[in-house]
């Protein structure tokens, strides 16, 4: 057995939640150069670029960003990254076992359509919760840290006052219906595709219950998820990382795009979002399922001992 064992026990909800925000933030904190250049590619076109700098490929992007502003910038809005994992996984992957009995009445086996509408579900309210830290974490990953441009905002707390008193709540707000449509497609994809590819492995016998079978449902997860999120993705950015009067909605924003760049424009950064989105749910998942585990045979340990 590679890893912790399963607990004979199901883990109670705040075990789920705390698991899942800590696993969710450990996998930001890795993955976090890969989701600026994601962004950075994404926002590629919307505006003029700075004189000599241009974007080509995820690892070029990572090149062209430690060289014209130095390492520290790919890890630009990585507080309010990992605020947003906290509020936002805790949710969408801590609430999903139990949102998912819930529609079932607690009967075991849930279908495909039970399990895609407790995702749906758990992302949406995710994301009605924390879309403020991922308006900031996004205009952070966009803004330059070059000499002569100017910067948006200087610290992640000084961006909520500045968003709040410029653009009032609905600032920090802005971009929740695709952010909703994303997430929802994201956690729903993501969560289910993880569950069947974990569930026909350990169905089948190809693997046990451990490290590699985790490693392989979480790739296989993110494969299929930035196939399906890509498009929404790239409009989500766009969207919230514009000044306020560029787009009159996020329906006005894809179009824009369509009418100015094509259809592939919503496949920007595919590449660095496949990178991001398989690597952030191998190590999520993996982290969960042992962080999960850890903290269970801790609990066990505190309840034998009281």
């Amino acid at each position: 057995m590679v890893g912790l064992k399963p607990s004979d026990v199901p883990p109670p909800l705040g075990v789920k939640m705390a698991s899942a925000g800590a696993a969710a933030c450990i996998a930001d904190i890795v993955t976090f150069p890969l989701d600026t250049a994601k962004v950075r590619l994404q926002i590629q076109g919307e505006k003029k670029a700075v004189e000599g700098i241009r974007y080509r490929g995820v690892f070029g992007t990572i090149s062209t960003m430690i060289r014209t502003e130095g390492p520290k910038s790919l890890y630009n809005g990585l507080v309010a990254g990992l605020q947003r994992q906290l509020c936002f996984a805790s949710i969408r992957i801590g609430l999903y076992d139990n949102v998912k009995s819930f529609y079932t009445g607690g009967k075991d086996n849930p279908g495909v359509l039970i399990r895609i509408l407790a995702g749906c579900t758990t992302g949406a309210m995710a994301v009605s919760f924390a879309q403020p830290t991922d308006v900031v974490k996004v205009r952070f990953q966009a803004q330059m840290n070059l000499d002569g441009v100017a910067r948006r905002y200087n610290g992640t707390m000084q961006a909520y006052k500045h968003i709040f008193q410029n653009e009032g709540i609905r600032g920090l707000w802005k971009g929740t219906l695709p952010n909703i449509t994303r997430n929802a497609l994201v956690n729903c994809t993501e969560l289910v595709t993880y569950d069947l590819i974990k569930e026909a492995i350990l169905r089948h016998k190809l693997m046990s219950d451990n490290l590699p079978c985790h490693f392989v449902s979480a790739f296989g997860a993110g494969f299929v998820t930035t196939v399906i999120a890509s498009p929404v993705d790239v409009v989500k950015t766009r969207y919230m990382n514009s000044p306020p009067g560029q787009y009159k909605s996020a329906i006005n924003c894809a179009w824009t795009m369509m009418t100015k760049e094509g259809p592939t424009a919503f496949y920007k950064g595919f590449v660095p979002s496949f990178l991001r989105l398989g690597s952030w749910n191998v190590v999520m998942f993996v982290s969960f399922e042992q962080i999960k585990r850890a903290m269970m045979v801790t609990k066990k340990r505190l309840d034998t001992t009281n």
